[in-house]
C-alpha cells in the first residue's frame, strides 16, 4: 500500500479548507497508518502558534493539529523554504514538524499513491 499525501497549501482562515482537510486527516488515519502531511506555501500558517481566528469570526481549530501524535501520524513535513519566506520558524508552529527542502518535498510527494490538496 501507498502513503496518502494531505497537502495543506491554504492559510487557516477565510475558507473551510483547513478545517475540512484536518479532519480528512482524522478520519483517515483510523483506516490506515500510511499518512504523510505536508505544510506548502502559505499553508504554513495552519499550524502557526497564538493564532486568534476570532478577531475574524473564524472557528479556532488549529490546536486540534495536536492530536496528529494521538493518532499515530508521526510524518508531518513542512517546507523550509517556504517557513522562511514567511519568517517563521519550525519552533513557532504547534506541533513538530520535519523541515524539508522544497526538492525534498517533491520527491516524497511523488512517491505517494494519493494526493489530496487543502
Amino acid at each position: 500500500m501507498t502513503e496518502t499525501a494531505f497537502i495543506f497549501h491554504t492559510p487557516p482562515h477565510g475558507s473551510a479548507s483547513g478545517r475540512e482537510g484536518l479532519d480528512a486527516v482524522l478520519a483517515c488515519s483510523a483506516l490506515t497508518d500510511e499518512i504523510a502531511v505536508f505544510f506548502i506555501g502559505d499553508g504554513v500558517y495552519q499550524l502557526l502558534a497564538g493564532q486568534q481566528p476570532a478577531a475574524v469570526l473564524g472557528r479556532d481549530y488549529a490546536a486540534t493539529f495536536k492530536l496528529f501524535a494521538l493518532y499515530d501520524i508521526e510524518q508531518v513535513y513542512v517546507c523550509a523554504e517556504d517557513l522562511t519566506a514567511r519568517g517563521l520558524t519550525a519552533e513557532q508552529l504547534l506541533i513538530p514538524v520535519q523541515p524539508l527542502s522544497r526538492h525534498q518535498v517533491q520527491g516524497k510527494l511523488a512517491a505517494c499513491g494519493a494526493k489530496l490538496m487543502f
